[in-house]
C-alpha cells in the first residue's frame, strides 16, 4: 500500500478514536503519525522489514504496527475493527464541514443520530439548535454544510481515485489471461473531481471468470455491487464505485474509447461514423441501417488511432475528448503536441520546515533530484500568515543563507530562492519591495478575506499584479474542490492583465485545488500568458502532485512551450535574469 494512503488510514484512526471518546493524546498521536509520514524520505517497506519504524519520531508502537500491517498485507485488522464499530452513515456524517468528531461523538451516543438524512430531519425540526456546545448558527451552517455534501457526495479528488483504481489495476495485470488493460472514464481524461472508476480489460472467453474473481476479490472492494459475466460492480473501501469491463481483445479499442469519454465527444465521433455510413459502438463499426456500401474502413483496428483515422480524424488525447473544438482541431490535423510530465525539469510555489512545510530545504532538494529535477523554488509563507509561521524579514535572510550554503555544494542543480507572499485586502504585499527584491521570484497569493465583493477582489489582486516584483499569481480563485468554491473574481480580466503585464499564473497542482481551472487555462495560453505547474508542496511526497497539474495542463490544450519549468535550468536562470 502506497505512502499516501497509509497516512489517511492513520488519520481515520485517529478520528474513529476521537468518536469513542478515547484519551485525546491517543488520537492525536494517530494524526500526527499520518502527518509526519508525507515526510518521511525512507521506503516504509524497508523500514518494516528492517524493524526502524519506531526510529521515526512521532510513530509509536500503535501506529508502528498498524503501518507495519498495512505495509505487508494491504489491511490493518486494528483500523478494520474500528470502522465497523460504528454505523456506516457515521463516516458521512463526518464529511459534512464544520462537524467534527466531537460533535458527531456527541450526536450519535446522546441522540442517536446515526446519518445524514436522520441530521438533516433533526437539522429542520430545530432540535439541534438547543443542545450543548450548538446553537442556532450551528444549526444553520449544519444545513447548509449538508447541501454542500449532497452536490458532492459522488465526487472524488482525483489523487484518491487514482490511488484505489491502481491498487486494482497493479493486481489485476498480474493474473493469468490479462491481453490489455487501461483505466477509462473520468480519470483518464483526468477531470479535477472524479464520479465513478472504469477498468476496461481484454481477454479470452476461458479467462473471463478468473479475471472477475480477482477484481470482485479484491482486499479493497467494500461490497460487490454486481456481477456478471462481461461487467461486474463494486464499491470500494474508498467509497468510490469501480466498474470492470471485459471485452475481446478486437473490441478493446471500442470499449476504451466508448468508456473513457466524454459522452458529448463520443456522440460527435459516432456521427462521423454515420456520415461515413458506419454506426459506431463500445464493441466495433457495423454498416449503418440502410447503408448498402460505406466507406472503407482500415483493414485492422487495433488501436484508438485507427478509429479515428476511420472517421477521417487524427488522434485525439484523452484529456481533450470533452466536445470543446478537439474535434474540429482533430479534422484540419492541428491539435497541439501536449506537455507531458516527461518535459517538467522542476518546480515552484514548495513549501519547507521553515514555514507550514515538514521537510527542511535538504530534504526537499534531494527529493526534487531524485525525480531528475533540475531546480526547486522554495516559496515559504511571508509574515501575515501567522497560522503558517510565515517568515518575517530576519527568517527570510536566514533562509537565503541556508539556500546559498547548499546550493553551493549542488552540482546542475539549484534551490530558488521564493516567497508565497500574500495579497492583502487592500492589493498591497505582505513584503516591502526592499524584502521583494531579495527573492528570485515571488509567488502573490489570497489567503483571506475572501468575502469581498467580485468588483473589489478583482481590484485587489490586479493591484498585486502590478507589482514589478510580482513573478507569478498563486492558486487564482482559492477554490478548495468539493470543499469551498472560488472567491468571486473576474478571471477573464486577470488574465487579460497578466498577458499584458508579462506575468505568470500557475496551476495549482495540490489535488484540493488544481487552480487554475482547465478552461481558463485554455483562454489564458490563448492569450499568451506563460503557466507555471506548481505543487504546493508542504511533504516531500507532495512533489509528486505535479502530475496532476500537468494533467490540468494537457486538458487547457498546453504544449511544452506554454509551461514555464519545461525550461532547463539556465533557461530559468535566464527567465528570471539571475
Amino acid at each position: 500500500m502506497d505512502k499516501g494512503r497509509i497516512a489517511d488510514i492513520l488519520d481515520e484512526v485517529g478520528t474513529l478514536l476521537e468518536l469513542k471518546g478515547e484519551n485525546p493524546f491517543k488520537s492525536r498521536a494517530f494524526h500526527n503519525a499520518a502527518r509526519l509520514l508525507g515526510g518521511v524520505t525512507e521506503d516504509l517497506g524497508v523500514l518494516v522489514k528492517e524493524g526502524k519504524l519506531r526510529s521515526i519520531k512521532g510513530i509509536g508502537e500503535s501506529t508502528a504496527k498498524i503501518i507495519s500491517d498495512l505495509v505487508t498485507t494491504g489491511e490493518s485488522p486494528d483500523h478494520q475493527s474500528l470502522r465497523k464499530s460504528f454505523p456506516p452513515g457515521i463516516f458521512d456524517m463526518l464529511k459534512i464541514q464544520g462537524l467534527g468528531p466531537k460533535k458527531v461523538s456527541f450526536l450519535f451516543t446522546k441522540m442517536k443520530i446515526a446519518s445524514v438524512d436522520a441530521l438533516e430531519a433533526a437539522a429542520k425540526k430545530g432540535e439541534l439548535a438547543s443542545l450543548e456546545g450548538f446553537g442556532k448558527k450551528t444549526e444553520e451552517n449544519i444545513l447548509l454544510g449538508i447541501a454542500q455534501f449532497r452536490t458532492h457526495a459522488s465526487k472524488f479528488h482525483i489523487n484518491i481515485a487514482e490511488h484505489a483504481a491502481h491498487r486494482i489495476t497493479e493486481t489485476l495485470r498480474t493474473v493469468p489471461g490479462v491481453i490489455r488493460m487501461e483505466l477509462a472514464g473520468s480519470v483518464r481524461r483526468r477531470k479535477e473531481t472524479i464520479g465513478d472508476i472504469d477498468i476496461v480489460v481484454s481477454a479470452k472467453r476461458s479467462d473471463v471468470q478468473r479475471i472477475m474473481s480477482a477484481f470482485t476479490g479484491h482486499p479493497s472492494v467494500e461490497r460487490v455491487t454486481g456481477e456478471g459475466e462481461t461487467k461486474s460492480s463494486v464499491v470500494l473501501d474508498s467509497g468510490i464505485n469501480c466498474d470492470l469491463r471485459i471485452v475481446s481483445d478486437s473490441e478493446f479499442p471500442f470499449a476504451l474509447n466508448y468508456f473513457t469519454g466524454s459522452k458529448d465527444h463520443n456522440v460527435r465521433i459516432r456521427s462521423l461514423a454515420r456520415e461515413r455510413g458506419w454506426s459506431l459502438n463500445e464493441y466495433g463499426f457495423t454498416a449503418a441501417e440502410g447503408v448498402k456500401k460505406p466507406k472503407p474502413l482500415p483493414r485492422t483496428i487495433r488501436s484508438e488511432e485507427d478509429i479515428y483515422k476511420a472517421v477521417g480524424l487524427s488522434y485525439v488525447e484523452p484529456e481533450l475528448r470533452e466536445d470543446l473544438g478537439e474535434v474540429e482541431a482533430a479534422a484540419e490535423d492541428r491539435l497541439p503536441e501536449l506537455v507531458t510530465m516527461k518535459d517538467i525539469r522542476g518546480t515552484f510555489h514548495c513549501h519547507t520546515n521553515y514555514s507550514d512545510g515538514q521537510n527542511t530545504l535538504a530534504e526537499m532538494a534531494a527529493a526534487a533530484q531524485a525525480m531528475g529535477w533540475e531546480y526547486l523554488g522554495i516559496a515559504d509563507h511571508s509574515k501575515v500568515a501567522a497560522y503558517a509561521n510565515g517568515l518575517n524579514e530576519a527568517r527570510v535572510k536566514k533562509q537565503h543563507k541556508e539556500i546559498d550554503a547548499l546550493n553551493a555544494k549542488f552540482k546542475g542543480f539549484r534551490l530558488f530562492k521564493g516567497t508565497e507572499v500574500d495579497i492583502l485586502p487592500n492589493g498591497d504585499l505582505d513584503f516591502n519591495d526592499s524584502t521583494l527584491a531579495t527573492f528570485d521570484y515571488v509567488v502573490a497569493s489570497v489567503h483571506s478575506s475572501f468575502k469581498l465583493s467580485e468588483a473589489d477582489m478583482t481590484k485587489r489582486i490586479m493591484k498585486a499584479l502590478k507589482n514589478k516584483h510580482v513573478t507569478m499569481l498563486g492558486h487564482l480563485t482559492g477554490r478548495l474542490l468539493l470543499e469551498r468554491d472560488g472567491y468571486p473574481l473576474n478571471q477573464t480580466e486577470i488574465i487579460n492583465a497578466a498577458a499584458d503585464l508579462g506575468k505568470i499564473i500557475e496551476i495549482n497542482a495540490h489535488p484540493m485545488r488544481l487552480d487554475l481551472d482547465w478552461r481558463m487555462v485554455r483562454y489564458a495560453v490563448q492569450k499568451g500568458v506563460l503557466i507555471s505547474v506548481n505543487p504546493d508542496a508542504h511533504v516531500v511526497t507532495g512533489l509528486q502532485d505535479v502530475k496532476y497539474g500537468v494533467g490540468i495542463a494537457r486538458k487547457g490544450w498546453c504544449r511544452k512551450k506554454d509551461i514555464l519549468n519545461t525550461r532547463t535550468l539556465k533557461g530559468i536562470e535566464s527567465y528570471l535574469k539571475l
